[in-house]
């Protein structure tokens, strides 16, 4: 399982990713999930991916094979981050012609989805979330962001905190926080975690965590928050019977 997020905000962008992978509870691995293409003074892009693995690396490896051509649409020409997604979403089909017919024989279905955001000079910053069929669609005011994988755990914290006026400081506090809860509720999410707060208009990624186990950090953070928790709980006014 997989557990990734993207929000946009009024002054940037923040994205997190966990590393954990499984096929059956003895087979965990670490792989990390995020992905960046930066450009200093012309562009970041960030990419989130989940679902199978192989999927999802053969995208990224396309993608960057692209990137190394020059007589090729690729992430470092395009125009906007919607030309963005959309080779995004035409390496994911392209992978999907050249392995689905394979992963059927043996009932298995293509299965990548990910997260795309960041700003291209020229625009403001954007986020898209693209589904395992290239399709996607662009956070809005209403929705200002987008998970994939095991989201339920983190989704309550994420809804009662983040709003488009929320500071980079608070979003990825309050997204380690989520991340904290959905581990401590699900095992097939854990450490490490990459953490990126974009800066509108800064085109360079200047604030950059990866959280591992024991980090002093993110413990404390944990902490905290069950503490803090069960405190607001106990102040809450009794039932009358």
């Amino acid at each position: 399982m997989t557990y990734c997020i993207g929000i946009k905000l009024d002054t940037g962008l923040v994205f997190a990713s966990d590393s954990r992978t499984h096929a059956g509870v003895d087979n965990f691995a670490r792989f990390c999930k995020m992905t960046v293409f930066e450009r200093a003074g012309d562009r970041v892009i960030a990419l989130l991916s989940s679902g199978n693995l192989a999927g999802t690396q053969a995208v990224i490896s396309v993608l960057k094979q692209r990137n190394a051509k020059d007589d090729a649409p690729n992430l470092w020409r395009a125009e906007s981050m919607f030309d963005a997604a959309m080779l995004v979403a035409d390496a994911m089909r392209d992978v999907d012609r050249r392995d689905g017919q394979h992963l059927a024989a043996s009932a298995i279905s293509f299965n990548a989805s990910f997260i795309l955001g960041g700003q291209i000079a020229g625009e403001a910053p954007r986020l898209f979330r693209i589904y395992t069929q290239g399709n996607f669609i662009e956070a809005s005011l209403e929705t200002p962001y987008f998970q994939t994988g095991e989201t339920k755990y983190g989704k309550p914290i994420i809804d009662r905190v983040i709003t488009r006026s929320t500071c980079l400081n608070d979003a990825a506090k309050c997204v380690l926080v989520s991340f904290d809860s959905t581990m401590c509720s699900n095992l097939s999410v854990g450490m490490p975690i990459d953490l990126i707060c974009y800066q509108s208009d800064s085109f360079e990624v200047r604030m950059r965590r990866r959280f591992d186990e024991g980090d002093a950090y993110f413990s404390a953070l944990g902490k905290q928050w069950t503490e803090g928790t069960r405190q607001v709980f106990s102040r809450l006014p009794n039932l009358d019977w």
